[in-house]
């Protein structure tokens, strides 16, 4: 269906935190924090009196510590029946398992966690930089798992910035591509086998679009015309959107069977893409516990409480991992995944 005389929106919703979904995503949070320098254990320099310690989300000072006493970040906790798609633009991300696994990442890489039976896993955000500030960006999406794979065995994977498919568009803009194809665009790397994203017929997309001033890239309809599909705009001053000027930070929810026009009026836009079609199955959630139904969610939690879904190893909570800048990442078993 052509958008010549008809635009591609459905709605224009103002963001806040988290970012408003929809079906087969759960969840999607965006963390962008002007860490001050960092000490030798990589934790804040400065004086935390006045924040709200172990839950502090209201930005102080140009950042906030999440659930961070003294590192910020998210120390252990657990997930189930879903996956975290966790893209970081920049600063580091510490992730320690539950499974014995660990990695740094950061700098554009992406890490795909599938949750499934059940995992514990902490996110640190360690300030490496002990003579400037620390800049941090990083994107969560939660995307549901079908009742199928709710019990597949935890794991992860890492899409390393070097090996992420980007593209040119228009005179100097660029196309991230995480999952999925836009139009002639197309993933270069696979997500996990259990994933809803695995198949292509789920017309899952994850990518990221940057537009530079007075480009415009031609948003190809979706593969299904059905497809779930949502824009948000979280940089930038000015977007127009088919024929409509957006000049506040939104989610723009579209219809997947127009194509639409993106430009960047004044000055370097920023977009976040998500899409896909609905899973269409019930969600029985509390926290970060997803299932399909209230006695499986209650199952879940009661595995959790006596199992720690494996167990925690580290010595700590909110464990960082030393102070080269390098990123890795290690299985369960002890060894490197490739990057």
């Amino acid at each position: 269906m052509s958008n010549k005389n008809a635009s591609g929106i459905i709605t224009i919703n103002p963001l806040g935190f988290p970012w408003p979904v929809s079906d087969p995503f759960l969840f999607c949070a965006y963390h962008e924090d002007d860490y001050p320098k960092g000490n030798t254990d990589f934790a804040v320099t400065e004086s935390l009196i006045g924040r709200n310690i172990g839950s502090d989300f209201v930005k102080q000072n140009g950042y906030r510590m999440y659930h961070g006493k003294t590192v910020p970040g998210f120390p252990a906790h657990p997930h189930c029946g879903f996956e975290t798609v966790t893209i970081v633009e920049k600063g580091f991300v510490d992730h320690s398992d539950s499974l014995g696994a660990s990695a740094r990442y950061g700098l554009g890489d992406v890490q795909w966690l599938t949750t499934g039976s059940g995992i514990m896993h902490a996110e640190m955000f360690p300030l490496l930089d002990s003579e400037n500030r620390n800049q941090f960006e990083l994107f969560q999406i939660w995307l549901n798992l079908p009742a199928k794979s709710k019990q597949v065995p935890a794991n992860f994977a890492m899409f390393w910035a070097n090996e992420i498919a980007n593209f040119t568009i228009g005179t100097a803009s660029k196309l991230k591509l995480t999952t999925g194809s836009i139009g002639q665009y197309q993933a270069s790397i696979a997500p996990p086998s259990d994933s809803w994203a695995a198949d292509p017929e789920n017309d899952v997309v994850i990518a990221m679009i940057t537009l530079e001033e007075g480009d415009t890239f031609v948003l190809p309809k979706a593969n299904k015309n059905d497809s779930n599909r949502t824009i948000y705009f979280y940089e930038g001053s000015q977007l127009q959107v088919d024929e409509t000027l957006i000049t506040r930070h939104s989610s723009i929810q579209l219809d997947s069977s127009y194509d639409v026009t993106l430009t960047a009026k004044v000055g370097q836009v920023k977009v976040l893409l998500l899409q896909g079609q609905a899973i269409k199955e019930p969600v029985a959630q509390h926290g970060p516990f997803v299932m399909n139904t209230q006695e499986e969610l209650v199952e879940m939690v009661q595995l959790y409480q006596q199992t720690q879904y494996g167990g925690w190893s580290w010595g700590r909570l909110d464990p960082v991992h030393g102070a080269e800048k390098k990123r890795f990442a290690k299985s369960k078993d002890g060894l490197s995944i490739p990057k």
